[in-house]
């Protein structure tokens, strides 16, 4: 872990960025307030493009932004970034430069073979993009992860690190890993703890109540709507602050029963799934049904949205003005 970094490396550099959603914006806007040469790479005259040239940057078509660039961020979502790659970066980054990524998937599970003469590199900020711009603002920064996939400059690390101080993860912490690493931890937890296992778990819960009799929007409280409380508790401090703030019959429950519901059994599932993904069984099944046009993807996606729980916790979230609104 080191906080040791500065932005020396990229002085006097050209910084593209591709891509201008959430990370996108937070990266261009922190780098350039860092008093780096930023260009924002988009589609001309579409709301990316629009929205980068309100905030006072300069934007270029892609393949243009590249041939100028010594270092390019790659920051679209991760299914449309072989094309761009392919269309944009491939024959127009000049050797040593730097293509940087924030998640390591394509790299890793070789969907993107880059230049051999080009630097490889990743910048992952533990923290959505608002959240990344926010901490900025305020003179902090958000934690990141960083490697170094190839070093064909000789110079990859400076530049890694320059990049990570000029975003504001400096101000926090900068954790070393290696894309893998990075990919498959990142995968596993969204799909085992924070995503998957989660909202199943929220979903298998309220049925439970709800088949038992309960009313359906005491089932939301218990088992959605109080998830945020315990939620913070553990992002603030843990355990340890999570027992100390929650009643004694609460933790008793969660020592006793906890361990019963969440067992060696789904410890096991657990295994299985974070194989599929070390073994890029996952990588392949999520390509496909992309390729395919999504299809399977969606239908299960609408299934998700069609739940009951979500109907109950619309008309409860209604009467609670105090949340912000969706999309916020």
């Amino acid at each position: 872990m080191t906080t040791a970094a500065t932005i020396d490396a990229l002085k006097g550099k050209r910084i593209v960025i591709l891509g201008y959603g959430s990370q996108g914006r937070a990266h261009a806007l922190n780098l350039h307030e860092s008093g780096l040469d930023v260009v924002v790479g988009v589609r001309r005259d579409g709301p990316s493009w629009i929205k980068a040239q309100a905030d006072g940057l300069r934007v270029e078509e892609p393949a243009e932004a590249v041939k100028q660039a010594d270092l390019v961020a790659v920051l679209t979502p991760d299914m449309v970034q072989p094309k761009l790659y392919e269309d944009a970066i491939e024959k127009n980054l000049k050797a040593n430069a730097a293509l940087l990524f924030a998640h390591g998937f394509n790299v890793h599970f070789d969907q993107i073979k880059p230049r051999t003469d080009i630097d490889v590199i990743l910048v992952a900020p533990k923290g959505p993009g608002a959240l990344v711009r926010r901490e900025y603002e305020k003179g902090h920064g958000v934690p990141c992860l960083y490697a170094i996939h190839q070093d064909a400059s000789g110079n990859a690390r400076e530049k890694v690190l320059a990049y990570a101080a000029g975003i504001g993860g400096a101000r926090a912490m900068l954790i070393e890993t290696h894309f893998a690493e990075e990919t498959e931890t990142d995968l596993f937890g969204e799909q085992a703890v924070l995503c998957g296992g989660a909202t199943e778990l929220v979903l298998q819960g309220y049925e439970t109540l709800v088949e038992a009799g309960y009313k359906p929007e005491v089932a939301y409280y218990e088992c959605l709507h109080e998830l945020k409380l315990i939620v913070d508790l553990l992002h603030e401090g843990g355990l340890a602050k999570m027992h100390k703030f929650v009643s004694e019959t609460a933790q008793y429950g969660d020592l006793t029963r906890g361990p019963r519901v969440v067992n060696d059994e789904t410890r096991a599932r657990m295994r299985e799934v974070l194989a599929e993904i070390r073994d890029g069984t996952f990588a392949k099944e999520w390509v496909a049904e992309y390729q395919a046009g999504n299809g399977n993807y969606r239908a299960m996606k609408e299934r998700d949205l069609a739940h009951p729980i979500e109907q109950v916790g619309a008309a409860l979230r209604a009467r609670m003005p105090w949340l912000e609104p969706a999309g916020c």
